[in-house]
């Protein structure tokens, strides 16, 4: 199906499935405005983890606010919301988190928006996909982005809900679910393990395409400086905490260096995320899928947001074209 056969007919209602990918979630800002740029109405959002919350900017009517801010991101500011809170159920608590995304998301219930939407989480206690369509929406979102091990959970009606990707990277069943016949679909999983060629390579504006007020010059000092500092302030403040068994691992890594726990942690979860993106889509394909090439951003790179949206825009264009050409 084209989107330009949808708009001969009967007209349809278009979802869209934006995926988790961590601070290669600010290329769905890009996506967004590429769509709005085209014409492209959307009728209804389901979003997974960093997917869960641009989309809720987005339904909530803030997203060029949301974009003003991330672009002036650096990495300082980043490790702000990153609080060790060990021994709890996460090494980081999500109060600031939750915080920034409060003063982004109109403090309303998930039905009150204007656009239909829903954030995807999963449940602990079974294992299942919860797709989480009425109540507090700040709620919602912190759920969804609760990425296992490294944030806590969150309690909900006797349910322990963490990050959606665990089962719905990207959601495209749940745009369907909640009616859309024709699901554009955000995936920024599919490159992030085992391509050398794009990990290292940043991406270039060469087609000098400029997304409205973006400025799409990379600040490479800003990069080079800022690459590892995140994790340098988490490893401290990790190696702060005073418990006899951290302190045993401390040694026998002294002895015998391994990756840090962060990088455990990131690495695994990139690998399942990847693989689950994978089966999903083939087994519920979207009618228009995006995949913006971003696979040499890191989990924690968030202070790199001018290019993940250049880029998510760009490949949003490049989508649309062709798309009209089938058409």
């Amino acid at each position: 199906m084209k989107l330009s056969d949808i708009k001969k007919k009967t007209p349809k209602k278009i979802g869209l499935a934006l995926g988790s990918g961590s601070a290669r979630g600010w290329a769905h800002i890009g996506v967004i405005r590429a769509l709005t740029e085209a014409g492209i109405h959307i009728d209804c959002i389901a979003g997974t983890s960093i997917g869960a919350l641009v989309g809720a900017v987005y339904a909530s009517g803030k997203i060029d606010a949301l974009e003003d801010v991330v672009v002036q991101f650096d990495w300082k500011q980043i490790a702000y919301f990153f609080d060790v809170v060990l021994p709890k159920s996460g090494l980081i608590d999500g109060k600031k988190v939750s915080g920034f995304i409060r003063s982004h998301v109109k403090e309303i219930n998930i039905e009150e928006l204007s656009v239909p939407f829903c954030a995807v989480s999963t449940d602990m206690n079974t294992g299942k996909q919860v797709a989480i369509r009425k109540g507090d929406i700040i709620e919602a979102v912190r759920a969804s982005i609760s990425v296992p091990g490294i944030f806590t959970p969150v309690k909900k009606n006797g349910s322990i809900l963490v990050d959606g990707g665990l089962v719905n990277p990207v959601p495209v069943s749940v745009a369907r679910e909640m009616g859309a016949d024709f699901v554009i679909a955000v995936d920024l999983n599919h490159d992030i393990v085992g391509k050398n060629g794009l990990k290292n390579t940043p991406v270039t504006d060469s087609e000098n395409i400029d997304p409205g007020n973006i400025d799409s010059g990379d600040d490479t000092r800003e990069i080079l400086t800022g690459k590892n500092k995140i994790f340098d302030v988490l490893n401290k403040r990790f190696k702060a905490i005073e418990i006899p068994a951290l302190t045993q691992i401390r040694e026998w890594r002294a002895k015998d260096p391994l990756p840090n726990i962060f990088e455990v942690l990131i690495s695994s979860i990139n690998i399942m995320e990847m693989q689950i993106t994978e089966t999903r889509l083939k087994s519920d394909p979207p009618d228009l899928l995006i995949q913006p090439r971003l696979g040499y951003l890191k989990f924690l790179e968030f202070n790199r947001a001018k290019e993940a949206i250049v880029e998510g825009y760009k490949e949003t264009q490049s989508s649309v074209i062709e798309l009209f050409k089938g058409g």
